[in-house]
């Protein structure tokens, strides 16, 4: 499972001839394989659903939709194949998928040749699903001919706008190689989504559904890792949720799980800011450090104890105005504070006084602890290029900005970052050998080697002060968990972070969701398998074994 790479269309071509070639596994296995997946995920997905419209183009992934309507008829649902094109034109597997679904007949099976034979079939919207299997993985933009004129037959018939959509392999018009949210040009829309054996990169970038919330899903067809190269050098973030979700040993004690020093706050004129060291402590408690120690402002200090009893404070001299003072660099007083902590977490709340700067960049500079940076920590060091390599240089270094933040560090407008996230975290990640983590929807972690993963978890609801100082305490624990594989580590604990928000405003609401809510679904997030039970992996949405047990929350 670890990891999943991501491909490309021709990457997923060749994946596919690989499998046949070197694997012996029949092409047309596969696509049997494939249309079982698109027929159970039918099923799960819209159990109500008893009518079944199904479109199919002339390549494999209308044979994939031939191929299941054919099942979904023998599973006895009313199903109506739409083939767009003549029938003598198939080749390959497709016309084997076309013999099957006709001799004998499968459900009700109609030939599209011409735009204006689609309004004999305005029956056909009348169903309770529709299934896009007219264009895949191969798909040029744009959609033309007959798939344009069939998304415009949708569009024009108020029945068809209240029919889910499920979309085989990805909606036709959405090229499968675009890393952006939206892609220019005409696309079916989807409420769901079904693709296999590897994500693409729109799986993994686009907003492929209507609602943020809905299943995009991969499905094993058999094709052997062995089989999935790739040179993108992308990667699925959740498939490191492995790692976190492994057992512990019986033997365990808390030293084996580290221990973590939070340093940020403020508490007095200079703003009341300590709720966020003591979120980002929460957090790393949660997520399993052995030990965590908030180092707060002495005036600060009361409200951050009061988190949970389990946490251990220190209290740092304090400035007039409340924020951490320089001369907590004391030696004496440096050296007992970083005594016996194996992660650090430095930021939140953090404030940006000259004695802070100060006091931060001297903390940084007298260990070579791994560290987490976030907030104010990042906006110090933003001024200070130069320093921020030279901490990079022999210690794992993790910089958690949101895109203003990254703007500031990399020189750049706001702009300019959203404008290519994939572009700048990888060459800024490269250039200063930071672990740097792009928040924003589709998160991405990208590591010093060039190698970016892109996390899918997550919704609109973490658009709220104190997501980030969470995550912090997050990747802080995890990296203190395993500090032998720290890449992994901060991917498992952007994916937790996600997953459990996903499954928080599962029981609640997405407007009303705290950033601390996630904490209490996260021993749901650490329980929940990356892959299901029938092996789909579900990249985006939630799937059955996620539903909450009733009568508990």
């Amino acid at each position: 499972m670890f990891p999943m790479h991501v491909l490309s269309a021709a990457e997923m071509q060749a994946c596919d001839r690989a499998t046949t070639e070197r694997f012996g596994i029949p092409s047309l296995e596969l696509m049997r394989t494939a249309a079982a997946a698109v027929a159970a995920f039918a099923r799960q997905q819209f159990p109500a659903a008893r009518r079944v419209t199904i479109l199919c183009g002339r390549g494999n992934n209308g044979g994939d939709g031939m191929m299941a309507a054919r099942l979904l008829s023998q599973a006895g649902m009313d199903v109506t194949t739409l083939l767009l094109g003549a029938p003598g034109l198939l080749a390959g597997d497709a016309a084997e998928a076309w013999r099957k679904l006709t001799s004998p007949m499968q459900g009700a099976v109609h030939v599209v040749s011409a735009t204006e034979d689609l309004t004999r079939h305005n029956d056909a919207l009348e169903t309770d699903l529709i299934v896009d299997a007219l264009v895949g993985t191969g798909f040029k933009p744009p959609l033309k001919g007959l798939a344009l004129a069939v998304l415009e037959w949708l569009q024009a018939h108020p029945a068809a706008q209240r029919v889910p959509i499920l979309a085989v392999d990805l909606p036709s018009g959405w090229p499968s190689d675009a890393t952006t949210a939206t892609v220019e040009g005409p696309v079916f829309p989807a409420d769901a989504v079904i693709t296999f054996t590897a994500p693409k990169p729109a799986h993994v970038f686009g907003q492929l559904t209507r609602r943020w919330n809905q299943p995009v899903a991969v499905a094993p067809i058999g094709s052997p890792a062995e089989a999935m190269a790739s040179q993108l050098q992308l990667d699925w973030a959740g498939s490191s949720l492995a790692l976190a979700q492994a057992p512990r040993a019986a033997a365990a004690n808390k030293g084996n799980f580290g221990h973590v020093l939070v340093v940020g706050g403020t508490f007095g004129s200079a703003g009341g800011k300590a709720g966020a060291p003591a979120m980002t402590a929460l957090a790393a408690l949660r997520a399993g450090a052995g030990l965590v120690t908030a180092a707060v402002p002495a005036p600060a200090l009361a409200p951050v104890a009061a988190i949970a009893p389990e946490l251990m404070t220190w209290p740092l001299a304090a400035t007039a105005a409340g924020q951490i003072s320089a001369d907590n660099l004391a030696r004496e007083p440096l050296e007992a504070l970083l005594a016996g902590k194996t992660v650090l977490a430095v930021g939140p709340g953090l404030g940006q006084s000259p004695e802070t700067v100060k006091f931060t960049t001297g903390l940084l500079s007298a260990s070579k602890l791994p560290a987490v940076l976030d907030a104010d920590a990042l906006n110090i060091l933003a001024a200070r290029p130069v320093l921020l390599a030279k901490l990079a240089k022999g210690r794992t270094l993790v910089l958690t900005p949101h895109p203003g933040e990254m703007a500031r560090l990399a020189g750049v407008t706001t702009a300019q970052i959203q404008a290519d996230r994939l572009g700048v975290a990888r060459g800024f990640a490269q250039r200063t050998g930071v672990i740097l983590v792009l928040k924003g929807s589709r998160t991405l972690i990208a590591h010093p080697d060039g190698r970016v993963a892109v996390n899918t978890s997550g919704n609109p609801g973490m658009a709220k002060g104190g997501s980030g100082d969470v995550l912090t305490g997050l990747v802080a624990a995890l990296l203190a968990q395993h500090p032998a594989e720290p890449g992994r580590a901060v991917e498992a604990a952007v994916a937790l972070h996600g997953l459990a928000a996903d499954l928080a405003v599962q029981e609640g609401d997405e407007h009303t969701l705290l950033a601390t809510d996630a904490l209490a679904c996260l021993s749901r997030a650490f329980r929940l398998p990356v892959a299901c039970k029938n092996g789909y992996v579900w990249l985006q949405g939630l799937p059955v074994e996620a539903a909450p047990v009733e009568g508990k929350r």
